[in-house]
């Protein structure tokens, strides 16, 4: 049996890999579009990314609804 502590731990760690793995995925995202030349996906898809860079810097909460 895992404490409270320990079971934290781990969603948070599967959080912030869970966060890097957006963010990556973002990355990938934005070079589609660049190459398709579609300008506003790419500054929404930049925006994303940002935000997600924040938000693994720990500068921004996961979420505007709730705080951690």
């Amino acid at each position: 049996m895992s404490s409270r502590s320990e079971t934290n731990g781990r969603r948070e760690d599967d959080t912030r890999e869970n966060i890097a793995y957006i963010r990556q995925m973002l990355g990938e995202l934005r070079q589609v579009a660049l190459g398709e030349g579609a300008d506003m996906l790419c500054y929404l898809i930049e925006m994303a990314y940002v935000e997600a860079g924040d938000v693994q810097a720990g500068r921004r909460p996961r979420s505007v609804f709730h705080r951690d």
